[in-house]
């Protein structure tokens, strides 16, 4: 349910335009495409959108917007997954892409601060001569904003934690047009409230993400990769439990069944069993790696696995990991014209195992078509539910066997999303998770957002 949009007043698009000049856009296709993500939610258009190079600049467009009650949108990049750019009452759009500067590379203290239309990729790039590195990688090449205010994780998360733990401080416009910085460049500090942890993951609700300040680690000076194939998928998941809880510090470890492996083997021109199968990557030295390898063989052994190939070859690997990034759009050329509804749940690592075979019934007694993917290491795994947007019936189906996961995930202790975030698309199952909780993070939203208009419609209703 949304409210009617809010009309953008000729004023406010005057003012606007002096503080922006030429980068503000009302035209039907640009607002059109800042109205959706990469999700199957439904668009909403903004009405105008500002294409913002600053800080000053951005905050200047909020207190436009705040004088007037008109709601304000921050996009990145729009790979988002649950609807969480959606102009759902109107408003105006902030594009924050062309804010891309890196700012400050500090090598000795192993921090960098950029602006949030930084791509992972271009700073990777930026880095390169430093011998320093940002792990975070949600496949998509997302903003580093985007992915701060989604609470990102993703592929490498297992060894090097999610956007959570990286960022150190940020610079944020909040509802008022006000500027602050939640943190100095300390790796730790008992002052005040921890203003940072609120901002990541708050999907643009609480204010406009304009610098972040993240940790960078050392290039490993060896890397290898692994793949497996497994009888089932039980024992695939039952190899990775015990691999982590045996210590083992895997990089990456991801796991597919075998509906995404006969995908990914068609979309990418590989030739993979189809069955269940992980992509393991591991860090460090050169002899280090190869223990790791040769003990996560030998778990994998155990659990029925066939075979075990890996690789130290750059290109080998990055052809691998590129197959597992394309996985979404594998799954969807197994359907060529559906739509993919992508979900994620995460379960203590215990119950992933039972979490994730319960749900594979499901599907296959559902006679959907819904490859599962998951950065398993932590416990986290995505569904892609293919679907007809005509079919109704079909629509009612899918929405029915996502409520059982995120259901089944919540009971056995875990989340509705691991990374995904909530956005429009999950917002009564946070009510499930956190129960009560959700009336704090209400009066948080509200005493920094009075008039609602941050975002509004994603995380909590007001």
């Amino acid at each position: 349910m949304t409210a009617e949009p809010v009309e953008l007043s000729d004023d406010l698009l005057s003012e606007l335009r002096g503080i922006v000049e030429q980068r503000l856009s009302t035209s039907e296709a640009i607002r059109e495409q800042h109205g959706h993500d990469e999700s199957y939610h439904l668009g909403h258009p903004p009405g105008a959108v500002v294409f913002a190079h600053s800080t000053e600049e951005v905050s200047a467009v909020v207190k436009a917007c705040a004088a007037r009650g008109v709601p304000v949108i921050p996009f990145g990049t729009g790979t988002s997954l649950e609807g969480h750019v959606a102009a759902l009452h109107g408003g105006v759009c902030i594009d924050l892409s062309q804010m891309d500067a890196v700012i400050q590379v500090n090598a000795e203290d192993m921090d960098v601060t950029v602006q949030p239309g930084v791509r992972r990729k271009q700073l990777n790039e930026y880095l390169r001569d430093t011998g320093l590195f940002f792990p975070i990688d949600p496949g998509a090449d997302a903003s580093l904003g985007g992915m701060t205010a989604t609470r990102a994780s993703g592929t490498n998360a297992v060894r090097y934690g999610a956007m959570r733990e990286n960022v150190l401080a940020l610079t944020v416009v909040m509802a008022d047009g006000r500027i602050i910085r939640t943190a100095r460049r300390a790796r730790k500090s008992a002052a005040g409230y921890d203003l940072t942890r609120l901002f990541v993951g708050s999907e643009g609700t609480l204010g406009v993400i304009t610098e972040i300040t993240l940790r960078l680690y050392g290039i490993p000076e060896a890397v290898s990769a692994a793949v497996a194939s497994f009888p089932d998928l039980e024992a695939a998941v039952n190899t990775v439990i015990l691999t982590i809880q045996s210590g083992i510090p895997v990089a990456r470890v991801e796991l597919l069944d075998d509906v995404q492996m006969d995908a990914v083997n068609r979309y990418s021109d590989l030739d993979y069993p189809v069955q269940s199968t992980l992509f393991f990557e591991f860090h460090g030295t050169p002899s280090g790696v190869e223990e790791q390898s040769a003990m996560v063989q030998d778990i994998a052994k155990e659990f029925g696995a066939a075979d075990f190939q890996w690789t130290t070859k750059a290109e080998e690997r990055t052809k691998l990991w590129q197959a597992r990034h394309d996985a979404y759009y594998a799954g969807l050329a197994l359907r060529p014209g559906s739509k993919g509804m992508a979900t994620d749940v995460c379960v203590p690592l215990s119950r992933l195992a039972e979490c994730i075979v319960e749900t594979r019934k499901d599907i296959d007694q559902s006679g959907l078509i819904a490859p599962i993917v998951g950065h398993v290491g932590d416990g986290n795994f995505h569904l892609v539910l293919l679907m007809d947007p005509d079919d109704t019936d079909e629509i009612a189906r899918i929405k029915a066997l996502n409520e059982r996961m995120i259901m089944r995930a919540i009971a056995m202790d875990g989340t509705c999303t691991g990374e995904h975030g909530v956005g429009s698309g999950k917002i009564d199952f946070l009510v499930a998770e956190h129960g009560e909780a959700v009336s704090v993070m209400r009066a948080m939203k509200m005493a920094l957002d009075p008039d609602n208009i941050m975002n509004p419609g994603k995380i909590v209703r007001i």
